[in-house]
C-alpha cells in the first residue's frame, strides 16, 4: 500500500534565515522541521508528503515551504498560501510553481471583503487553472459556503482539496455542519481531506466521537475522492493522537474495505500529485515505492 500524507505543516528551526510573524503559533521544540517530518513519516511507512505553508507561523512568506519542496523533489510537493488582497500574489504563485515545486494553492477568503467570491481570490484560481495545478479550499465557516460554492462552480476543472471538512468537531453544531459538508459533494472536483478526526476529537485513539461523521463523508463523496493527511506536527495540531495513530485510524480502526483504505491513504493522492511515485513488490512480497525525481505537475 502506498501512503501519502496530504496535509503536513512545516517549520524551520532557523529563525534568522526564515523570520516568523508576530506572536507565532509554535510547535514544541524539535518538532515541525522537514527533517523531523521525514523521520516521522518514514517510520510510519509514508512515501510522500504535501507540505503546507504555515500561515500561523510565517504569515504569507512561503520561503521555507518553497526551499523545502525544491530541496526534496522525490518526496515533497508544496502547498502555498498567498494573500488574495495582495496584487502581487498571482505572480508569486506562478513563480513558485515554475521554480519551487509548488503544486497547489491553499485558498483563503479575502480578509478585506470577507468572501471567496472576490476578484483577488479568482485571480489566484486563474493562475491555478492556467498552470495546471490544484487548489486546497480553506473553508472553515458555514457563512462562507455560498461564496465558496460560486468559486467551485466557476472552476469545475480545477481539482480542489477540502481542508479539514470545515473543521468538524463533536458538539451541538456537528450534525448541521456535517450536512453542509455532505451537500458540497455535488461539486465533483471537490476532494475532502478526512483529517478532521485528529484535529477535532475529544477522545484518545481510536477517537470514536467522529467515526460516524468521517464514514458519512466517505460514503457520500466516495472513497475515490477522499484524502488522508496527518496535520503534522501532531503534538501541536492533533494533541489527542500521534502521527502513527492518525494513520492507524484509516489503516485499521475505521470499518473500511481494503480498496477504500488504499484509495484514501495514498492512491488518490498519487494519481493527482505524485504520478511518478511507482509501487513495486519487494522480495518478501511487501509493497514499497520507487520515488522518481522531478515529480510532474498533475
Amino acid at each position: 500500500m502506498v501512503v501519502i500524507d496530504c496535509h503536513a505543516h512545516i517549520y524551520s528551526d532557523d529563525p534568522a534565515k526564515y523570520p516568523v510573524r508576530t506572536a507565532p503559533l509554535r510547535p514544541p521544540a524539535g518538532k515541525g522541521t522537514v527533517e523531523h517530518l521525514r523521520q516521522e513519516s518514514q517510520a510510519a511507512g509514508v512515501a510522500a508528503v504535501r507540505a503546507i505553508q504555515t500561515v500561523t507561523y510565517y504569515g504569507y512568506d512561503n520561503s521555507y515551504l518553497c526551499d523545502s519542496a525544491k530541496a526534496h523533489p522525490d518526496w515533497v510537493c508544496g502547498v502555498a498560501t498567498l494573500d488574495p488582497d495582495d496584487a502581487r500574489s498571482p505572480g508569486l504563485l506562478r513563480q513558485f510553481v515554475r521554480e519551487s515545486r509548488v503544486r497547489s494553492l491553499r485558498s483563503i477568503p479575502s480578509a478585506k471583503n470577507k468572501t471567496f467570491d472576490d476578484p483577488g481570490v479568482r485571480a489566484l484560481w486563474k493562475v491555478v487553472a492556467d498552470e495546471g495545478i490544484t487548489a486546497d479550499l480553506f473553508l472553515m465557516r458555514p457563512d462562507m459556503v455560498p461564496s465558496a460554492s460560486k468559486l467551485l462552480a466557476a472552476f469545475p476543472r480545477v481539482t480542489v482539496g477540502f481542508c479539514h471538512c470545515m473543521d468538524l468537531k463533536p458538539g451541538p453544531e456537528l450534525e448541521a455542519n456535517l450536512k453542509t459538508v455532505l451537500r458540497l459533494s455535488r461539486f465533483k472536483n471537490l476532494y475532502p481531506k478526512v483529517d478532521f478526526i485528529g484535529t477535532g476529537t475529544q477522545l484518545p485513539y481510536p477517537c470514536p466521537d467522529l467515526h460516524h461523521a468521517c464514514m458519512e463523508i466517505i460514503r457520500t463523496y466516495g472513497a475515490e475522492r477522499c484524502l488522508w493527511g496527518s496535520c503534522y506536527p501532531c503534538e501541536l495540531w492533533t494533541p489527542k493522537i500521534s502521527y502513527s495513530e492518525h494513520l492507524r485510524l484509516f489503516s485499521e480502526a475505521l470499518p473500511l474495505k481494503e480498496a477504500e483504505r488504499r484509495q484514501i491513504l495514498g492512491e488518490n493522492a498519487r494519481r493527482i500529485w505524485f504520478p511518478k511515485l511507482v509501487a513495486f513488490a519487494g522480495k518478501s512480497g511487501t509493497i514499497g515505492v520507487n520515488t522518481l525525481l522531478n515529480v510532474s505537475t498533475p
